[in-house]
């Protein structure tokens, strides 16, 4: 098969290669997908610059938990009648060497998820990471329904997601963004209201989502917990909580005292350890998302496998908003 992989750690221009390596066979309980399209996220290129100094712990790399295709063998275990399905996956290269970025992946049958009808293996290339990470962000401090939820970020990956989760569950849902734009991307996705940025003072800010929510908002998804955290405890109902799954600052200070007296709640989420009945959950009720009428992802760019290292520097210089996808065959 034809694949993208690395062994060592760097600049994707330095380290990628595309080149044929061995078809892989499906183990015990696991499928194989012939791959159509692999989804990049930013965590695919912190892990190939080493931006945690975690290392990789394999020798050779083949990229990218998400993507979508054909299954196309079963393993033992697996019915025969699964061969020929069109499944989206999440997982592929969690705690495993190789994703994606290939013709072929093979991975356990439960990370790989009926296709809804209709939807593009594209559109299905982009739902793992983002899609998991916002539906645990929205229901990790229990049901939402009847309750209202501030998205931070409801224009981004995962914020655009998680606004589309919450409403399904039957949450009031606000979101902020930073432009016009953007307003219109999650009011696309769902939101009931929402709070643009761009110009205004956190006192501003502040004061509106207290004219939508006076009695305080019940829960926050949280894109930028170093930049939000003070304004997040002033909107945050006594009990409320926060779910966050990413900062700028790796060693963020936060108002202690004010969130005690809130009794608050703060959850830290990193998706390769979520608990897998979380991830099976997500999954379904992203699939009853899409089969509802979302929109699903906007997609910025298409990028041919052998132009991963340009889909790569696209990602962090992109000059439109948007998903960037590989189309494997």
């Amino acid at each position: 098969m034809k694949a993208a992989y690395y062994e060592r750690q760097g600049h994707a221009r330095d380290v990628l290669r595309v080149e044929e390596l061995p078809d892989p066979e499906p183990g015990p309980g696991e499928v194989r997908l012939r791959v159509a399209a692999s989804g990049i996220n930013p965590g695919d290129v912190k892990k190939l610059e080493n931006a945690f100094g975690y290392g990789t712990g394999y020798t050779r790399v083949i990229p990218h938990s998400d993507g979508a295709g054909l299954i196309d063998r079963v393993g033992e275990g697996v019915s025969a009648a699964r061969i020929g399905e069109p499944v989206w996956c999440f997982g592929a290269q969690s705690y495993r060497a190789f994703g994606t970025a290939a013709e072929y992946v093979t991975l356990p049958l439960a990370q790989s998820v009926p296709l809804p009808h209709g939807v593009s293996f594209e559109q299905g290339a982009c739902l793992g990471i983002p899609g998991i990470t916002a539906h645990r962000a929205v229901h990790v401090a229990g049901p939402v329904t009847g309750r209202t939820v501030l998205v931070q970020g409801g224009a981004g990956s995962v914020g655009y997601a998680a606004v589309g989760l919450a409403r399904l569950a039957g949450a009031r849902v606000l979101a902020t963004v930073r432009s016009d734009a953007d307003a219109a991307v999650a009011k696309e996705s769902g939101a009931h209201a929402v709070i643009r940025l761009a110009g205004r003072s956190a006192e501003e800010v502040i004061a509106q989502v207290r004219a939508l929510a006076p009695g305080g908002v019940d829960h926050i998804v949280e894109v930028a917990f170093d930049a939000n955290i003070a304004l997040d405890q002033q909107v945050l109902s006594v009990g409320g909580s926060i779910a966050t799954y990413a900062t700028a600052a790796a060693s963020p200070s936060i108002p202690f005292w004010q969130l005690v007296f809130k009794n608050a709640r703060i959850f830290f989420l990193g998706s390769d350890d979520f608990p897998p009945d979380a991830k099976y959950e997500a999954a379904s009720s992203l699939n009853e998302l899409l089969r509802g009428g979302w929109p699903g992802y906007r997609i910025a760019q298409i990028f041919a496998l052998a132009d991963i290292a340009n889909a790569y520097e696209y990602l962090e210089h992109p000059t439109a908003p948007g998903r960037v996808i590989l189309r494997v065959a």
